[in-house]
């Protein structure tokens, strides 16, 4: 019988791997709180529907990429491909938006039937973090300050960049588009398939091409920055201004766009080169008709997105997962004869409660105490604790302290105390 396989592009997070993923977490946690932003959770199903009218039906994810099914009551679902519509449904079908302002945030998974490829799966997990009802440059700027604080608690400034785009509004844009199809049509034979596919359909998206031909054609383009409103460019020189005054080193590319139809004004991506072509490790900007757009009444909002896979990525590339990060024992207990099997337990088992936070583990499988000692030294362990008939021996397993709960010497001598 042959063995069952995980699903292509949805990958198991195996246990030498998961260290690197919490120490995320927790540094995550510990940014956003710091900026005042409340968690939300969401469901991974939602009814098509959202994503349709909010993402946009003629975008890559509608078209090509979303798991979309019919359930047993013929509702049409999808499993969600990001976070901001279901975050935008929540919050209204809640009560939380309508004369309100919320910093929200939130961590899953989301999907995508895309190719699979370094950092880029079909299950992917995704941190978002989602402000409402204001309206002007400063939360945008507190936006990215967030991503830079991210940065600097993960040791990765030095290895991205920030870019920055002003999209305008969505009358702005579709009379860009108007002008860029023009053009584009003069030179359709020149354009790579994907584009030519997009010039109907989404033309700005030809924009965002990887194809250096497309490319180098589009320099001659007509310039999105001669379209937009001067109501959005006053709100875009303020964002400018203010991390400016943040000592936010920014470059300005007017080529940049999302690639999901209900942002407005101010765009940005983080990007990075350590990663190949996967190089936006992050990205957002403004969507303030989104929740109108869904039913709710006209709410000022902007947010960004980041994948926990190509962040992990990152911090191994460039070594920035601290090595304690790896070590997930701080004591090993094990005993010199079976018979005081009964007396190590109960150890480990006083120490957990005595010490809070500090990280046991007793040998369990028995075996010859030269054994016990060699899981011992393998298990990463700081120092091992080995019980004898009579008295307690102490052993340090590695050059590091014990994490910072407590000192070897300190714990030794609360080990001896409670051995009974």
């Amino acid at each position: 019988m042959s063995k069952i396989q995980a699903i292509r592009g949805m990958n198991d997070i195996l246990p030498n791997e998961s260290p690197a993923w919490q120490y995320l977490e927790r540094v995550t946690n510990d940014v956003v709180h710091a900026y005042g932003y409340k968690e939300i959770r969401f469901p991974i199903l939602e009814q098509t529907q959202l994503f349709k009218r909010s993402i946009g039906e003629v975008t890559d994810i509608v078209e090509k990429e979303m798991y979309s099914f019919t359930d047993r009551n013929g509702d049409d679902l999808s499993l969600r491909p990001e976070g901001t519509a279901c975050c935008v449904r929540a919050a209204e079908q809640h009560g939380l938006l309508y004369n309100q302002q919320q910093r929200l945030w939130y961590r899953g998974p989301m999907f995508r039937h895309e190719r699979p490829q370094k950092g880029r799966y079909r299950q992917f997990h995704q941190v978002g973090i989602e402000s409402f009802g204001m309206a002007g440059p400063d939360i945008d700027a507190e936006i990215i300050l967030i991503s830079v604080a991210l940065w600097r608690a993960l040791g990765l400034t030095d290895h991205v960049r920030l870019e920055i785009n002003n999209i305008g509004t969505a009358d702005d844009r579709k009379a860009y588009g108007k002008a860029l199809t023009t053009f584009l049509k003069m030179h359709e034979s020149q354009l790579d398939e994907d584009s030519r596919r997009r010039l109907l359909s989404n033309p700005l998206r030809v924009l965002d091409s990887k194809v250096p031909e497309t490319q180098a054609l589009l320099a001659d383009a007509p310039k999105l920055s001669e379209f937009v409103n001067p109501e959005t460019e006053v709100h875009y020189q303020q964002l400018k201004a203010l991390l400016s005054a943040n000592q936010i080193s920014f470059t300005e590319n007017q080529r940049l766009v999302r690639g999901l139809d209900y942002y407005n004004n101010l765009v940005f991506e983080w990007i990075t080169d350590a990663l190949g072509s996967q190089g936006t490790v992050c990205a957002g900007g403004r969507y303030d008709a989104l929740v109108a757009q869904l039913g709710g009444r006209g709410t000022p909002a902007v947010g960004l997105a980041f994948g926990m896979e190509r962040l992990v990525l990152l911090m191994q590339e460039t070594g920035n997962i601290p090595a304690s990060v790896s070590n997930l024992l701080d004591i090993y207990v094990l005993y010199s004869e079976d018979t005081q099997l009964g007396n190590a337990i109960k150890l480990a088992e006083q120490l957990r409660q005595q010490v809070p936070g500090l990280r046991v583990q007793c040998h369990c499988g028995g075996g010859k105490f030269s054994n016990q000692l060699k899981k011992a030294y393998a298990s990463g362990a700081a120092a091992a604790v080995i019980v004898d008939p009579d008295s307690l021996r102490w052993r340090t397993l590695s050059e590091d302290d014990v994490a910072d709960t407590i000192e070897l010497e300190v714990l030794w001598e609360r080990a001896r105390e409670l051995l009974v």
